[in-house]
């Protein structure tokens, strides 16, 4: 693309500085580019014509032909409307009624005069009615016109400023036409040929103003594909350029990790876990930098695993860290992970906000000297002091938790040679998002559970069954279990009337004072976290009330029931991960949802999900169809997924097959050298360095 789609908007005819400033701020809109890549979100059908016998109150808007027969002016002052009565050609009557603008319609209407008008149909005393009808003359050309008329996203300022839909229409249908012999191809040839694309330029042309309901779909498929295709371009160039460019250590000698197979591993790893652990010593005998994502639902074994690649480091004299997003988990990791780094005879150190200044000490003297070969932490480990002699591995747990460039100061701890990366997550996440945000690394799944392990039992119970409830969790911690009892909020919030922790925790001390009562949040001090955590741990408390805090990281394997209060306030991927909370030990674990009986059909969806279901892929799809992809993984902030019309939720086909064609313009071209692919280059080349979203117009 050329300059054009730089200029600034306030130069387009109908728009001006004042506008333009709204528009900035409102929507983003600054520059021809940016308004072009305004799409609609929906479309009026102004392609049926109805008759006033055939309105219904359920629809949305309707056009009707008719002939206006009579108009007068009713009531007085504020009060003052304007009345029209509509004939439509079977002689039914309908009324148009306008309580703004009377005066200028009451001269711009004209009696005895054949209209379309379009609006919302109203039924009142048995007589339909439209307010504020869109009016138009019928001529002649008009009788078969048909049309889908474009809707735009606007704000209430911008509509108190006049800037609504109608008024962005406008400045398209302006814009289009002096765009028009700027927009260039952006796809080659053999793109548009192989996938039967329409070009660029009737692309946008018929998304915002279709000529037909086929040329609607020819445009949103060309549009969503090269938006897919772009991204795709962009992170499997990154891959290749990782690949041949960045080096890694070489870590062939496995003599520690053969003796814990032998000596100390009182499990058998799975069939999922034995895969996982092929591929990543494959690519850390590469001689290039690994890249990898570990998937795994909660408590599929990705801990050990991890432990598994950081003695292949350590056999190869290299450091390796894993960092976690909470002390807690942080905690749980290390206290896991030195029982087997002791029996082994290695070093191993933990370094969080909370580690005394003598402990860090000691810990930052045998990391620059090498004789501690692994550490877990938290952000602690990111900090300028810490230095190592080697650092050959970085493991990152939780990895949508940390941003991009917390990441890479870890990855700057070595700077001879890039240590290995493995980021693990026990977050599922959909197919279609990984390839998205994660396209770029390689991927592998634990799909799995450890043997032995039973499926949790969800059900579903509504307020009125709690004493049932109740009596269920006595039995429970009659038979020596534990139990967790999680609430949406920490204090009652205007107009919720969803229970609180504190009530919660009152109520329940009243229904159990048998037994030992525990409380968790956000907002307590991290040592008094602990010291409840810890409590909860040694078995002294044998009822957890906590808020989401707990979702990430605590493994009490005593703990074999979870409730979740007011269940549907919470997502359907935050309800796994707090169900995966418990069915840690060998006993028999259950999830119970209470709600009360007011339910949206979203939540029931989400909640016949948990029942139905214990697989977190299954789950993340359909919570991906239900938030949309910004919810998920705080993506909308970090402008990962500044997608303009594709939805990943729905387009699942279409970024496969743009993935495959972007894969393969690369395995053919890798340097977008050849004739055939330069309309490409020249987009490419058209954008800021910083454009995420490759497929924008600059």
């Amino acid at each position: 693309m050329n300059n054009f789609f730089h200029t600034k908007i306030e130069f387009l005819k109908g728009v001006g500085p004042q506008r333009a400033e709204l528009m900035q701020k409102e929507l983003n809109i600054y520059t021809y580019g940016d308004l072009i890549q305004h799409y609609p979100f929906r479309y009026l059908d102004r392609t049926q014509f109805y008759k006033v016998a055939e309105l219904d109150e359920s629809m949305p808007y309707v056009q009707v032909r008719g002939r206006v027969r009579g108009k007068e002016v009713l009531g007085e002052g504020r009060k003052q409307r304007l009345a029209a009565t509509l004939v439509d050609e079977d002689g039914n009557e309908m009324e148009l009624v306008w309580f703004k603008g009377v005066k200028w319609m009451q001269k711009t209407l004209k009696n005895h005069t054949d209209y379309i008008v379009f609006g919302k149909p109203t039924s009142f005393n048995g007589k339909w009615n439209m307010a504020h009808p869109e009016l138009e003359e019928l001529g002649e050309e008009k009788q078969t016109a048909s049309f889908l008329q474009p809707v735009y996203h606007t704000t209430e300022k911008l509509k108190a400023f006049r800037v609504e839909s109608k008024v962005i229409a406008r400045m398209m249908e302006v814009l289009l036409k002096v765009a028009a012999p700027n927009i260039h191809e952006t796809l080659s040839p053999e793109l548009i040929d192989h996938y039967r694309l329409m070009n660029k330029r009737d692309a946008l042309i018929n998304i915002h103003f279709p000529q037909s309901v086929e040329k609607y779909n020819a445009a949103k498929f060309r549009l969503k594909f090269e938006e897919f295709f772009y991204i795709q371009l962009r992170l499997l160039r990154q891959k290749t350029v990782r690949r041949a460019d960045l080096a890694g250590q070489v870590f062939r000698q496995v003599p520690t990790v053969t003796e814990f197979y032998k000596n100390h591993m009182t499990f058998d790893l799975t069939n999922a876990q034995k895969r996982v652990i092929k591929e990543i010593h494959k690519d850390l005998t590469a001689g290039k930098q690994m890249n990898r994502l570990l998937q795994g639902d909660v408590g599929s074994g990705k801990t050990i695993v991890a432990f598994i690649t950081m003695l292949i480091a350590a056999d190869n004299g290299a450091q390796s860290v894993l960092m976690a997003p909470t002390e807690i988990l942080a905690d749980q990791h290390y206290t896991g992970l030195k029982a087997f780094a002791d029996r082994l005879g290695i070093n191993i150190g933990k370094l969080t906000g909370s580690s005394k200044t003598k402990d860090r000490k000691v810990l930052h003297e045998q990391l620059r000297s090498g004789e501690m070969k692994m550490i877990v932490g938290t952000h602690a480990l990111l900090e300028d002091v810490v230095q190592f002699q080697n650092l050959g591995l970085c493991i990152v747990d939780e990895q949508h938790r940390f941003g991009v460039e917390q990441r890479s100061k870890l990855w700057r701890k070595n700077p001879r040679i890039i240590p290995h990366v493995l980021v693990m997550t026990a977050t599922p996440i959909p197919r279609t998002l990984a390839m998205t945000l994660y396209g770029d690394l390689d991927v592998s799944v634990i799909d799995e559970m450890p043997a032995g392990r039973k499926e949790i039992v969800t059900v579903h119970r509504f307020d009125s069954h709690r004493l049932k409830v109740f009596q269920f969790v006595r039995d429970q911690i009659k038979l020596g279990r534990q139990v967790y009892i999680v609430y949406p909020l920490i204090e009652e919030s205007e107009g919720m009337d969803y229970k609180d922790l504190t009530d919660g925790y009152e109520s329940i001390r009243r229904a159990f004072p048998e037994y030992q009562v525990s409380m968790v949040h956000g907002k307590l001090k991290a040592q008094d976290k602990d010291y409840e955590m810890q409590r909860f741990v040694k078995n002294e408390t044998q009822i957890m009330v906590a808020t989401t805090v707990i979702e990430v990281g605590v493994n009490v394997p005593n703990a074999s029931v979870m409730i979740i209060e007011s269940a549907e306030r919470f997502g359907l991927s935050q309800l796994h991960q707090l169900r995966g909370r418990v069915g840690r030990g060998a006993e028999q674990s259950y999830c119970i949802l209470m709600t009360g009986y007011k339910l949206s059909k979203d939540s029931k969806t989400r909640l016949e999900t948990m029942v139905r279901t214990n697989n977190g892929f299954e789950i993340a799809d359909i919570d991906l169809k239900l938030r949309g992809p910004g919810d998920l993984m705080g993506t909308q902030q970090s402008g990962v997924l500044d997608l303009l019309i594709a939805d990943l939720a729905k387009d699942a086909p279409i970024l496969q097959e743009a993935r495959a064609a972007a894969q393969r313009v690369l395995n053919e071209d890798p340097q977008l050298e050849q004739p055939q692919n330069q309309n490409i280059v020249r987009h490419i080349k058209s954008l800021s360095v910083n454009t995420v979203n490759w497929s924008r117009i600059s």
